[in-house]
């Protein structure tokens, strides 16, 4: 058994530790109240993931009905390689 990367070993001296630090009258308290915790974590998550789904669905189904539109690319700057050089025209000194 490998949970979160803990094995039996690891859990039993959790365990061990949790008895003695709560005793034997809070520890099974604090398992119910974590047992639900993670439990409202879960419907949360699953809430969540729906509503993100759904999200989705909904956009995918717009974006259907939309025609197709045309998307220019935008003019890009000029990119100069290592084997051309740059126009030193404007750049020119006149010799002294």
């Amino acid at each position: 058994m490998n949970v979160f990367g803990i094995g039996l070993p690891e859990l039993a001296v959790i365990a061990a530790i949790g008895l003695l630090v709560f005793g034997p009258k809070r520890l099974p308290e604090l398992g119910k109240t974590l047992g639900r915790t993670l439990k409202g974590f879960q419907s949360a998550s699953s809430e969540f993931e729906k509503e993100f789904r759904s999200a989705i669905a909904t956009t995918d189904l717009a974006s259907a009905d939309l025609p197709p539109t045309s998307v220019e690319p935008e003019p890009t700057a000029q990119v100069l390689d290592s084997t051309s050089q740059p126009d030193d025209s404007s750049d020119a000194r006149p010799a002294a």
